[in-house]
């Protein structure tokens, strides 16, 4: 089974994701279910863009106006009837609350008996298969699409068809509507369906079509991206003349419609969402009588587009007023007001405004002047610390590029001049390392207790006795080591040093003194100890002797005496 609530998630628009929520948790607080109908689970399936949504709950939903208007939606119109509310969403989401109902039609163009009913009893009254499917929004079926009428088939094969043989008969603006639908899709009626169209064109039930549907077809038009196309294909099967007698593709302002269409899109791709329905309303009436307008005005159901279509021409007329005065005497006060303006009336007086001046300016403010954002030094500012993590770093870059726009910094130099003193200061140097711990203390502290003391040199008696010198440094045994070094005999130490003092003549020997004492003849093999000892002072000549062997000057002397004999 297709996951329904990931494609719902990926093609709404995030305002249309929260509209969704904010309907969601008014309804379950007021213990209805919820179900997302109509065109909004046609256009998720298609692809095609959402363009409003659709809601049907198991209940009286104008119990949810108050709710829903504490939480930000605006209501611009509820059917008593019906029991629906048509809303305008934070964000501009366009949305459409029903009660889940049966409809039952006694007599052709008569209004329909109406009685609360399941969502399976609701999608039985729609108009065609492609339009009455439900996605339920409830836990326990969250996600689980109801097609009763096999409506995704026919989304895949690109036909509409009706539900039921005497579906234009009950309802004949079913037939304006499939008219629509087919221009906007570019679908072909369904055979059956195609010829049913045909004997509701012949036997006329158009007659019967009640004025609530014909002001419902006209507010749709203004939400048609090809709104003068969907007109004329009207024209072609009589349809505009049930809408209005006197209104005719003639009466249609062409060339602003299709400016309109042009700038819109032009806004889109720089993030701007301007509502165009009220000017769409305006070029296709432009030619129209007043009070042609004023009919049509009253048939539509929704009341804020209707509001929104009347002060069109007032507001634009004063924001050209503002564009022309002191207000926007420089570039960057006009981009201020601009970017403070809503996006539908700069939209429409880029199309409708007759100073020069002030079509300059709006063609400045959504080409010209964008491109002087680019001269703003971002990676100086970064080399300055000038990031977007500052609190102030919006104000800043604000700053610099109306100083830009208006010229006041003229150079990369000049700008960097200005932004030196905004920069922050540097950040403190780090701590200072903390000392060493750990085996190189360790070590340190061995080799200050292993080191031997200086040794008193002398010979006994002598002038020079009490002299000092440094005793040779003992090797130092890492800690690591000491252990094994405790365990092993030492090795005998090679002469030091002091050995290459010596004269190179040998001395006769000296008497056995208390150095003869203190060192031995042959090197002793060093004991076995777990802690490192001070070795002893030892008080040695000023010019030891080279130690002789005894029995070698002895056998030398004999040697001699014979040779005088």
């Amino acid at each position: 089974m297709a996951d329904y609530i990931y494609t719902l998630e990926t093609r709404l628009t995030p305002d249309q994701q929260k509209a969704v929520t904010l309907v969601l948790d008014t309804a379950k607080a007021a213990g209805m279910n919820l179900y997302l109908t109509g065109g909004a689970i046609r256009d998720i399936i298609t692809g095609f863009p959402i363009r409003d949504l659709d809601f049907t709950v198991q209940g009286n939903a104008l119990k949810l106006q108050k709710d829903l208007e504490r939480a930000g939606a605006v209501v611009g119109g509820a059917d008593a009837e019906t029991r629906s509310l048509l809303l305008t969403l934070p964000g501009g989401v366009r949305v459409e609350i029903g009660m889940a109902r049966s409809e039952r039609y006694d007599k052709p163009g008569k209004a329909p008996q109406m009685a609360p009913a399941t969502i399976i009893e609701d999608l039985r009254r729609r108009d065609f298969t492609v339009n009455a499917m439900a996605l339920s929004l409830n836990e326990g079926s969250r996600g689980l699409l109801m097609d009763p009428f096999n409506g995704v088939a026919d989304i895949e094969a690109k036909v509409i068809r009706v539900l039921h043989n005497y579906a234009f008969l009950e309802d004949p603006s079913r037939m304006i509507r499939a008219t629509r639908f087919s221009t906007r899709f570019h679908w072909p009626l369904e055979e059956r369906t195609q010829a049913r169209y045909e004997s509701g064109k012949e036997n006329n039930y158009i007659e019967h079509i009640r004025s609530s549907s014909i002001g419902h077809e006209i507010e749709q038009l203004a939400y048609e991206d090809d709104a003068h196309g969907v007109l004329k294909a009207y024209e072609k099967e009589g349809w505009l003349k049930v809408l209005n007698p006197r209104w005719s593709v003639a009466k249609v302002d062409t060339a602003g419609l299709g400016g309109l269409m042009k700038t819109r899109q032009q806004m889109n791709e720089l993030g701007y969402t301007p509502e165009v329905a009220p000017a769409v309303l305006h070029f296709l009436t432009e030619r129209l009588g007043d009070k042609d307008i004023s009919d049509l005005r009253r048939a539509i159901p929704r009341k804020d587009l209707v509001e929104a279509w009347k002060d069109l021409d007032s507001n634009a007329h004063s924001l050209a007023k503002r564009l022309s005065g002191k207000e926007a005497a420089t570039p960057s006060r006009t981009w201020q007001l601009l970017s403070s303006a809503r996006p539908e009336m700069i939209l429409f007086l880029a199309i409708t405004a007759r100073k020069q001046a002030v079509t300059q300016k709006i063609k400045n403010f959504f080409t010209k002047w964008r491109q002087v954002q680019q001269k703003i030094p971002l990676p100086e500012m970064t080399e300055l610390r000038i990031t977007p993590q500052m609190p102030t770093y919006p104000k800043i870059a604000n700053d610099v590029f109306l100083l830009l726009l208006d010229g006041k910094l003229r150079s990369r130099t000049e700008t960097l001049k200005f932004l030196k003193p905004l920069a922050p200061p540097p950040p403190p140097p780090p701590p200072p390392p903390s000392a060493k711990r750990g085996r190189g203390a360790k070590a340190a502290a061995v080799a200050a207790v292993v080191a031997p003391p200086a040794v008193a040199i002398g010979k006994p008696g002598a002038k020079g006795k009490g002299k000092v010198a440094a005793a040779p440094a003992a090797p130092v045994v890492p800690i690591k080591d000491k252990f094994a070094a405790a365990t092993k005999p030492a090795v005998p130490a090679k002469p030091v040093a002091a050995a290459k003092a010596l004269p190179a003549k040998p001395a006769v020997p000296a008497k056995p003194v208390a150095v003869a004492k203190a060192l031995p003849a042959k090197p002793a093999v060093a004991a076995k100890v777990s802690k490192p000892t001070k070795a002893p002072a030892i008080k040695k000549p000023s010019k030891p002797a080279k130690p002789t062997k005894p029995a070698a000057k002895a056998k030398a002397k004999a040697g001699a005496k014979k040779k005088r004999k």
